[in-house]
């Protein structure tokens, strides 16, 4: 079951008790300021084929993650490393190593986990975005790094929680791997082509089911 909303994250977390989630996967802005292009090349892919918009001027504020804690029971959160200040010691990192070289603007991203393990690497080149149908926002990550994810952080009948949705990927890897996912996304103009993008998806994987 996908419930999917064009909502604010902490309008939407204030509705569950606590550890209602047995774990939140988000990508929140990094504030670096690295969600689009003044003015867009046209590619099918990266942050200049984007709209520059101004929404990864910072990072969430201290009461986000407070209530993130609150609400799920583990977390994985995206571009950890530029919020550490409100995030407690974890040995459980992830490195998504994206293999580019010099082409990429970042060899590696890196995920804080709750988890108690050892950090592990899953090595993908971001051109399989490409193989996924392009980009519709301009920090898109893949599906396929969203299911290793689940196979490696979820259990059968977890319920999970992402508070940034964007492209949606992570949406159609719950619904391919059966499970339940909670989410939002506050921008109107991406919500609209993640939900044609999921319909769309979801409907082809139905079909071949």
């Amino acid at each position: 079951m996908l419930d999917l909303r064009n909502c604010d994250n902490m309008e939407l977390m204030a509705e569950f008790e606590d550890n209602y989630f047995d774990l939140a996967i988000v990508d929140p802005p990094y504030g670096i300021n690295y969600d689009g292009a003044k003015e867009t090349s046209g590619r099918n892919g990266g942050r200049k084929a984007h709209d520059f918009k101004g929404w990864d001027s910072e990072i969430p504020k201290k009461e986000y993650f407070k209530e993130l804690f609150r609400v799920s029971k583990n977390q994985i959160i995206w571009g950890a490393n530029y919020m550490v200040k409100y995030l407690p010691p974890s040995m459980g990192w992830v490195v998504w190593r994206k293999d580019r070289g010099k082409f990429s603007s970042s060899d590696a991203e890196l995920a804080f986990t709750s988890f108690k393990r050892a950090l592990r690497e899953y090595t993908k080149n971001p051109l399989v975005l490409v193989r996924e149908g392009g980009t519709i926002h301009p920090t898109q990550k893949p599906i396929c790094l969203y299911k290793w994810l689940l196979h490696n952080y979820a259990k059968e009948g977890d319920k999970i929680l992402d508070t940034h949705l964007g492209s949606g990927s992570i949406a159609i890897a719950c619904h391919e791997m059966g499970f339940d996912l909670v989410g939002c996304e506050l921008d109107t103009e991406y919500y609209n082509a993640m939900v044609e993008r999921i319909e769309i998806e979801t409907r082809q994987q139905d079909l071949f089911a």
